[in-house]
């Protein structure tokens, strides 16, 4: 199977991380898949933003959970790039929209880390089902007891284990929790002994994050990885032959 390319918060390189400009973008490049951030407002609405606070991608300052999605929606998430002046924070359904009409599957990071969200899982599930998402969409997260809720609710959801640094047969923890993936960093990935050996043979796709450069993603292309996650979509593409 050849490698796919995720494109980190979209084609975040060259347009406002996790924004429908980034999304468009990393369509127009040929990416296979977007990956995004889950966060939740006080109005118990999904939004598409990494932090749990504003201040780094916007021009305002605060926690997510403490505006509403019509607040959110009046700053500038622009991240300070020249041309994307303007540019709003996304809801999910508005990202499910835009996506639905492609080909291409949806990686859903899921925040629950400084700002915990209670019942964020099921709110995912019930959107991925009303918006016609069903089979397209991975979720991951570096808190794993939520994939496990995600899985409880609903056993057919794919579920991608999210992790930094380096990890002893972390194919052996995958499938001891059912996940079908691992998303270790891509150093991790490159360089942990039998890894990738060790999840081709229990089953387990491999899904390596951030890789911007092409000499990297050229080598784990070659390695047989089964996704890429990048910042940059256009680069990755060219490296590995696509």
């Amino acid at each position: 199977m050849a490698t796919k390319v995720w494109a980190h918060r979209g084609a975040s390189a060259y347009a406002p991380e996790n924004t429908i400009p980034a999304f468009q973008l990393a369509i127009e490049q040929g990416a296979d898949g977007i990956e995004l951030d889950v966060q939740e407002t006080a109005d118990g609405k999904l939004v598409v933003l990494h932090d749990d606070t504003v201040d780094r991608t916007s021009n305002g300052f605060g926690r997510v959970a403490e505006f509403t999605c019509q607040e959110l929606k009046k700053l500038d998430f622009s991240c300070g790039m020249r041309g994307y002046e303007g540019a709003r924070i996304p809801t999910l359904r508005e990202v499910y929209g835009l996506i639905k009409g492609s080909n291409l599957r949806i990686n859903i990071e899921i925040k629950y880390d400084a700002t915990p969200y209670p019942g964020i899982w099921d709110k995912l599930l019930q959107t991925e089902r009303e918006m016609g998402m069903a089979g397209r969409i991975l979720y991951s997260s570096f808190n794993h007891y939520v994939l496990l809720k995600v899985r409880e609710l609903d056993p057919d959801s794919e579920i991608g284990l999210l992790y930094g640094n380096a990890m002893v047969d972390p194919w052996i923890y995958a499938q001891r929790l059912k996940a079908d993936a691992i998303h270790p960093h891509y150093l991790a990935a490159q360089h942990c002994p039998g890894l990738i050996e060790g999840c081709r043979d229990a089953g387990i796709a491999i899904n390596a994050w951030t890789v911007n450069d092409a000499q990297s993603a050229a080598a784990l292309a070659a390695s047989n990885v089964h996704g890429i996650i990048t910042n940059c979509p256009d680069v990755v593409l060219r490296a590995i032959g696509r």
